[in-house]
């Protein structure tokens, strides 16, 4: 059954994995190269709790969960022109949103499976990106969850300014936020794309080896 799940396992490994290294590359003002490999996150679990099941899917989360932990614990001893690559708080953010906003994606995925071939995947990445953004961004850069880590300096995070440049003025951190939300949600709209052309290719695969 793991052969079986292999691939699945692959590919979300190699999402973590890339989406950790990218993380250390901007974007323009806003955002990090990592923030266009992450969401694939999502399409990996939606497409293993279609072809597999949910039980496949949480097991290939918990794959991706354990490589994030990893990649976290050696970010901590990489040391950047500001300190530590990953603080502790990235590290807590990372590893919690990434967990919690997988098996809510499990969840309500597998609650609309059954309906309309795109709501499924739609309606769980979109959530799912939503819980992850939020819990990342606040717990990572809050400057209320400073008790975290009172060692890290986050005020850089909540230096004031309008959102994006042109919004309500609000923390720097929840520009970062809602840019990466932003991507978050296309990528969800872009990824039916290839969620329904590997669906239909593995039925009808598995139609001809009947």
């Amino acid at each position: 059954m793991t052969r079986t799940y292999l691939p699945g396992i692959l590919a979300m490994a190699t999402i973590v994995v890339a989406s950790n290294i990218l993380v250390q590359f901007l974007f323009g003002q806003w955002l990090t190269w990592g923030a266009f490999t992450y969401p694939f996150a999502f399409l990996v679990t939606d497409l293993m709790n279609r072809i597999y099941g949910a039980n496949a899917a949480r097991r290939v989360i918990f794959v991706g969960f354990v490589v994030g932990v990893i990649c976290s614990l050696i970010g901590t001893q990489m040391q950047g022109e500001f300190g530590p690559l990953v603080t502790l708080r990235i590290a807590i953010g990372s590893g919690t949103a990434f967990l919690v906003a997988q098996l809510i994606d499990v969840s309500i995925f597998s609650a609309l499976k059954n309906d309309k071939w795109w709501r499924a995947p739609l309606a769980s990445s979109i959530i799912g990106s939503t819980v992850d953004t939020a819990l990342f961004f606040t717990i990572a850069f809050s400057a209320g969850l400073i008790f975290l880590e009172p060692s890290n300096d986050v005020s850089w995070a909540n230096e004031t300014l309008p959102v994006l440049g042109f919004g309500p003025v609000a923390p720097l951190w929840m520009s970062l936020a809602v840019a990466d939300w932003g991507v978050k949600l296309t990528l969800a709209l872009i990824a039916l794309m290839p969620f329904k052309a590997i669906t239909t290719r593995w039925y009808k695969n598995r139609e001809h080896s009947a």
